[in-house]
């Protein structure tokens, strides 16, 4: 296999820790998310072909940011804040930094949750008073919560949606028993008495990232229950056909973070004034090839498409926390 010229940050990463050997890699990666250990993980299996040279190359560049000093002499929680805004947009970063910046992440067993199988987790659980459930859910990424909600019983779904979307924050006592229900020693020594989780922002997350039947049958249920409660929700989700609202050069703008092959996927049963809209940001040819790539690719599954669907809404939503574009109906123009 030719060598490229460039390797992404993930191989850089990889390169790297394959260069430092088996245990001193391991020790690095139990410190790192679980997101960022399989994208390093899956470019040490797909490497590229990786010259001695390029190698070396990886490892010297690495060494002389050490040496410089540059990776430390910076304004640490100023960096965290510039970081997590531009990993996950200027909402959910400040959720994030407010975390880390106020004690750290969550204790050794909440952190441990984010390890498990979802269907380990909601087992583990899944006989918890739900305000003990929507406490640990509202600690967790929203895409694997959106993945344990659905294994819960068809009860505590919404009701456990609720408790997170009037969460505001949780004693550092709580938290420590919450650590020892998932069977681990709390943390000691932390500096915070409370921190900020949950509220309706997260449970949007969630529902977001659920497959659409699933998020129709639990959004139906938390109407039912508290129409208030459904409506600040309703206003914070964001769904494919929702791409319509938004104007021409916004849609340019997530078209240039889309692939093709995310594209070609996500507009198979979709809404036909949303696929025009679509259609008429791009160029024609790119319009011409783009539907050529779908009827060549034949047949695709539905949870495909879905999945496809919400990696470009997960797009338009970072976008509009950046500033970049606007959503729903204040879509108009740029001031």
């Amino acid at each position: 296999m030719a060598e490229r010229s460039e390797l992404t940050g993930a191989e850089r990463a990889a390169v790297l820790l394959m260069s430092l050997g088996e245990q001193e890699a391991a020790a690095i990666l139990k410190h790192m998310d679980p997101r960022d250990v399989e994208a390093v993980g899956l470019a040490m299996a797909a490497l590229p072909t990786v010259s001695k040279d390029k190698a070396g190359n990886v490892v010297q560049s690495f060494l002389q940011k050490v040496d410089s000093g540059d990776a430390f002499a910076v304004d640490k929680p100023e960096f965290v804040k510039k970081v997590m805004a531009a990993s996950f947009g200027k909402q959910r970063g400040e959720l994030m930094v407010d975390r880390i910046l106020s004690g750290g992440g969550s204790g050794a067993g909440i952190d441990a949750l984010k390890w498990m199988d979802p269907r380990a987790v909601a087992q583990l659980i899944g006989d918890e008073h739900p305000q003990v459930i929507a406490s640990l859910l509202a600690q967790l990424d929203g895409k694997l919560a959106a993945k344990i909600v659905p294994l819960l019983t068809e009860k505590q779904r919404a009701d456990v949606l609720m408790r997170i979307a009037t969460l505001e924050e949780l004693p550092q006592s709580a938290l420590q028993e919450l650590d020892q229900i998932v069977g681990k020693r709390a943390a000691s020594g932390a500096q915070v008495t409370s921190r900020r989780i949950g509220g309706t922002r997260t449970v949007a997350d969630i529902v977001n990232a659920m497959d659409r039947e699933t998020s129709t049958t639990v959004l139906g249920q938390i109407e039912t229950e508290n129409a208030e409660l459904h409506a600040k929700i309703k206003e914070l989700l964001f769904v494919f056909d929702d791409l319509v609202d938004i104007d021409n050069k916004g849609i340019q703008a997530v078209l240039r973070e889309v692939s093709s092959d995310v594209l070609s996927v996500a507009l198979r049963g979709a809404d036909p004034v949303v696929a025009e809209k679509i259609y008429g940001n791009m160029s024609k040819r790119a319009a011409e090839i783009l539907r050529e790539d779908m009827e060549a690719r034949g047949p695709v599954k539905l949870t495909e498409v879905e999945a496809a669907q919400r990696e470009i809404v997960t797009i338009a939503q970072r976008l509009a926390e950046e500033g970049t574009i606007i959503l729903g109906s204040s879509a108009g123009e740029y001031v």
